[in-house]
């Protein structure tokens, strides 16, 4: 059975080039009405285009239906009125991706205050405000789907990235918390880790592997990540057309008690703390509470 998005509304954040924009274009083949969100600033931020527009009539030549947008993600209001365009032209949003974001690299002893908090509020609360301004909308309509985008720098950590790498591990704790408060009304909320050959990484990729990390590889995991059956709470790496899951695990740990419940009986039980041959996969942070309880019943 194909996937198809049509008599649905869908929201694309920074879809004037790249990744944004081969999401935007496939969401529109497959019959969705897309508003396409992009201020055209370059990848530090700076600047201003028509970015947006110029996917639109992408859009419109190859049939589909679609319309621009220039706010800035960083700023509610502005995501608030994207909204209520989309809404009153269309008659309502149902699917949300967090696409947009920026890169200020340096190591964190050369980066500036400024430069950490400005990619910060793009990724982390640029997300929060696009999401908030669809979310009671998703409410009314007991149906939502929002796509957070995070990344390998994120989860696992990339040297010269502190700002954007704190951003995107805040956007996948994020997206985690959405889906456990979205989940009663039908509204799922995903990440996606992707690897790209885009402006963004230009630079970042070696040449040739702009052809084998091609933007269109990502989308089709995005756009399941998007659908009715999607999934929920996930967090999913794509590139070049291999799709994986990642997880935030645990492990069962060690009761300390007596002389072990200090500094060095933490050494001493070092290697049993971290040993990962029972760990779990916690639905929400209170299995963690949870565990502990279990741990300590076993030493009863």
């Amino acid at each position: 059975m194909s996937i198809r998005f049509d008599d649905r509304v869908a929201i694309v954040t920074g879809a004037g080039g790249g990744l944004g924009r081969h999401y935007a274009l496939e969401l529109a083949r497959r019959g969705a009405r897309v508003m396409v969100n992009d201020l055209g600033g370059d990848r530090d931020g700076a600047g201003a285009s028509d970015a947006a527009l110029t996917v639109v009539d992408e859009i419109r030549a190859a049939g589909g239906v679609a319309m621009a947008d220039g706010g800035n993600v960083a700023d509610y209001g502005q995501m608030a009125e994207m909204v209520a365009r989309a809404r009153a032209a269309w008659g309502g949003v149902h699917i949300l991706i967090n696409n947009a974001g920026v890169l200020r690299d340096k190591s964190f002893a050369k980066m500036s205050p400024e430069d950490f908090a400005f990619v910060v509020q793009v990724h982390l609360l640029g997300s929060a405000y696009a999401t908030k301004a669809c979310w009671e909308l998703f409410r009314e309509q007991n149906y939502g789907r929002v796509l957070m985008t995070s990344s390998s720098s994120g989860l696992f950590g990339n040297f010269g990235q502190a700002n954007y790498a704190a951003a995107k591990l805040g956007i996948a704790g994020l997206a985690r918390t959405l889906h456990l408060e979205g989940a009663k009304h039908d509204i799922r909320v995903n990440t996606i880790a992707p690897t790209a050959g885009t402006r963004m990484t230009e630079g970042l990729l070696p040449d040739a592997a702009f052809t084998t990390f091609a933007p269109e590889k990502v989308a089709p995991a995005a756009l399941f990540l998007v659908s009715d059956d999607a999934p929920s709470g996930q967090i999913i790496g794509a590139g070049a057309g291999v799709v994986q899951a990642s997880y935030i695990t645990l492990t069962p740990g060690v009761a300390l008690h007596g002389d072990d419940l200090s500094p060095e009986g933490v050494a001493r039980h070092w290697a049993a703390i971290i040993d990962r041959s029972n760990e779990i996969v916690p639905g929400s942070g209170a299995e963690q509470a949870m565990l502990i309880g279990r741990v300590l019943g076993a030493y009863d």
